[in-house]
């Protein structure tokens, strides 16, 4: 028997050491510096990180191939638009180039995180109508009833689709730049206002101060013109008739 295992084919790996048997790998016992037995199970490497549900969510918007006139020639490039939200109340855009599709994408989540805003809600739509205008883009949103859903355009939904509002009416009355749309979006969000902040004039007195009184100046009264006196020769000319 001891020949036959003698004679069995050897398995020589690349790097020109035998292959290790399963019953010797099994056998086999690792030990740290200081000698002591070391639990395979517990090696870093072994144990996977726990991975957890994503605090924020992104999406890519629009990825646009840009050139820039150099001594050489063109250069070309890529931009990307990306926004990132938690499905509540948090969302931000990043705007970025790159030199391939993965650094542009890369570099505009960045900034979106670094540029995030929160805004005020109303249930599950916006708090009251507004329209931004960004360079040529202009962005009209109005708050929806229940069950309406989403009324908008590619670039509105995307971002709206990263928030909590799920009932909203919105039009892009002007420009169709992607880029000028997502900031009118996010300015309007900005600009919401929670209903216990209205300005109302219900069932308070407006007292308004009176104004304060000029004080009175009197003119100068016009002084009359003096009365002409006849000159001396003409007045003696008289008497001698």
């Amino acid at each position: 028997m001891a020949e036959d295992q003698n004679k069995a084919p050897r398995v020589i790996n690349k790097s020109g050491t035998l292959k290790m048997d399963d019953k010797i790998a099994a056998s086999k016992q690792v030990r740290d510096i200081s000698g002591k037995k070391m639990d395979r199970r517990n090696r870093r490497d072994r144990v996977k990180a726990e991975t957890g549900p994503k605090e924020f969510d992104e999406i890519t918007i629009a990825i646009d191939r840009v050139s820039r006139t150099v001594a050489g020639g063109r250069r070309m490039r890529f931009k990307a638009l990306v926004a990132i939200g938690n499905h509540k109340n948090k969302v931000g855009i990043g705007v970025a180039k790159g030199n391939d599709v993965t650094t542009a994408v890369n570099k505009a989540t960045a900034k979106a995180k670094k540029t995030m805003i929160t805004f005020n809600m109303d249930g599950e739509t916006i708090c009251h109508e507004t329209r931004t205008k960004i360079t040529g883009a202009d962005v009209l949103m109005k708050p929806a009833a229940p069950g309406t859903g989403i009324i908008a355009g590619g670039t509105v939904r995307s971002i709206m689709g990263l928030t909590g509002v799920k009932n909203l009416i919105s039009k892009s009355l002007g420009s169709t730049n992607k880029v000028n749309i997502a900031y009118a979006v996010m300015e309007g969000l900005k600009a919401q206002v929670p209903r216990k902040d209205w300005v109302r004039g219900e069932g308070k007195a407006e007292v308004k101060a009176a104004p304060a009184k000029k004080a009175e100046v009197k003119k100068p009264e016009a002084k009359k013109p003096a009365a002409k006196k006849a000159p001396a020769k003409k007045a003696a000319k008289k008497e001698a008739k």
